[in-house]
C-alpha cells in the first residue's frame, strides 16, 4: 500500500494515459506492373500463386512526440503452371502519429505493432483497388500479425548479434 501513496498524502498515483493520434496517412510509393499485358503472355491456363512480403520502418520526427511509420508491401503473383510472373505490386504506405504517455522501452513495439495495425485496412483497400484496376481479380490481403512480425525481427536481430559475438570470440 505504501507504493500507491506518494509522500503519504493518501492520493493514488494514476498511470499516465496513452494518447495516440493519426496525424496523416499517405502513399509514399506505389508501383504496379502487369507483366501479362507487357510481355503479351496468353491468358491460357493460369493458376496464380501470391507471395506477400511485408516490412516496416519507423523514425522519430523533429516535432515533439511525432513519429513516422511506413509499411512496405511487395506482392508478387506467379503462374503455378510455368512460373511466369503475372504482376508485381509494391506499396509503401506511411502514417504520421502523435504519441504521448508511452515509456521509452514500449515505444518501439508501439511503433512497429500498433501503428501498422491502424494503417493496415487502408493498405488492404489500396492493394485490392490496384489489382482490380490492373486487370486482375481484387486481391484481399490476409490480415498481417504485426506482433508475430515484430517477434520474428527481434529473434533475427538476436541471432545476428550472437553470431557477431561468436566471431569476435
Amino acid at each position: 500500500m505504501a507504493d500507491e501513496t506518494p509522500a503519504g498524502n493518501g492520493a493514488a498515483i494514476a498511470p499516465t494515459p496513452i494518447k495516440m493520434q493519426v496525424l496523416a496517412q499517405y502513399v509514399r510509393d506505389l508501383s504496379f506492373e502487369n507483366l501479362v499485358v507487357q510481355k503479351g503472355l496468353s491468358a491460357g491456363e493460369v493458376q496464380p500463386d501470391m507471395q506477400v512480403a511485408v516490412s516496416l520502418d519507423a523514425r522519430k520526427r523533429p516535432m515533439a512526440n511525432q513519429y513516422e511509420v511506413v509499411t512496405k508491401f511487395k506482392v508478387t503473383s506467379k503462374n503455378k503452371v510455368n512460373g511466369d510472373v503475372l504482376f508485381l505490386l509494391e506499396l509503401e504506405y506511411g502514417g504520421t502519429f502523435h504519441i504521448d504517455g508511452v515509456s521509452d522501452d514500449q515505444m518501439h513495439p508501439m511503433l512497429l505493432i500498433e501503428c501498422p495495425r491502424l494503417l493496415f485496412p487502408f493498405v488492404r483497400r489500396i492493394i485490392s483497388d490496384v489489382t482490380r484496376d490492373g486487370g486482375f481479380p481484387p486481391l484481399n490481403v490476409d490480415t498481417v500479425d504485426f506482433l508475430a512480425l515484430y517477434r520474428q525481427e527481434l529473434a533475427r536481430r538476436a541471432q545476428l548479434q550472437q553470431q557477431a559475438t561468436e566471431k569476435v570470440n
